[in-house]
């Protein structure tokens, strides 16, 4: 048996494992058929296993809905960190994933700040399928040549690849129609996440998003780091922001040295035990 715990971020619906100390691992098609149970149910699920690099806490795994492997999780890592804090009293601490060692401050259970890492622009690093030389805006569009619905995505890799739309209005559009097909667009060979942006001020702007693997999601972290610095490269965006999900709101920093901070809650929901 192994524990679970049960989780979210702004309602991004977390399933959290420590394997630490233990030689057990998921596989791909366990963790697609635990995201379909109802008390195990899960957006992205955090599994934590021994350090791989002296001086982190552990190396953290993350796996989507649909067992694919995710390489960043703001909402997932702020999880991440609220359980460690709870353990150990401790309020620093930091983690390794596949995108690289991501640190961590806990404040209190709602305020939880995540080191997310240094974006990358350049077209291979997101990665497309062809050259794009400007990644602020590319040629991408769903619906008639002459009257797109959606088009001109600025994209960025901030441990995954995001596409992010910039709109009048997030409800305006139908994602959960759009976000299947422009999430295995043939420019995105590693599939991407899709999202919709309105800003309303230069310092907030409304998000939603359909999460590569996991579908709609009440809340996606890497996705407010994504719109925060596309939209900082447009212009449309001061540095320092709020990006409010449906879910819940996230305060945002791109520093100056490129390092992107997100802050926002972690919240409890049960524990439970796993049979593997």
């Amino acid at each position: 048996m192994v524990a679970f715990k049960k989780m979210n971020g702004l309602g991004n619906e977390i399933l959290y494992v420590d394997l630490r100390g233990s030689t057990l691992r998921f596989t791909a098609p366990q963790a697609a058929a635990l995201a379909q149970e109802a008390n195990t149910a899960f957006d992205q699920m955090m599994v934590v296993h021994d350090a791989r690099t002296p001086g982190t806490d552990g190396f953290v795994r993350i796996y989507n809905a649909d067992g694919s492997d995710a390489g960043a999780c703001g909402n997932g890592m702020r999880c991440v960190v609220f359980v460690e804090a709870e353990a150990t009293g401790r309020d620093t601490f930091s983690f390794e994933t596949v995108a690289g060692v991501l640190k961590a401050k806990a404040f209190d259970a709602e305020r939880i700040a995540v080191a997310m890492g240094r974006p990358r622009f350049e077209w291979q690093a997101i990665p497309l399928a062809e050259e794009f030389r400007d990644t602020r805006r590319i040629e991408l569009q769903i619906g008639p040549i002459d009257d797109p619905v959606l088009h001109s995505p600025s994209v960025v890799n901030v441990g995954n690849p995001h596409a992010v739309f910039w709109v009048d209005d997030v409800e305006a559009y139908d994602l959960s129609r759009f976000g299947p097909l422009l999430e295995n667009h043939p420019i995105f060979p590693d599939r991407a996440n899709i999202s919709l942006a309105a800003v309303q001020s230069p310092t907030l702007v409304n998000v939603r998003t359909w999460e590569r693997g996991a579908g709609l999601t009440r809340a996606c972290g890497s996705a407010a780091c994504a719109v925060t610095v596309c939209g900082a490269r447009l212009r449309l965006l001061e540095r320092t922001c709020e990006v409010r999900l449906p879910g819940g709101a996230l305060k945002m920093q791109w520093r100056e040295n490129d390092e992107i901070i997100m802050q926002g809650p972690a919240t409890l929901e049960y524990d439970g035990m796993l049979a593997l």
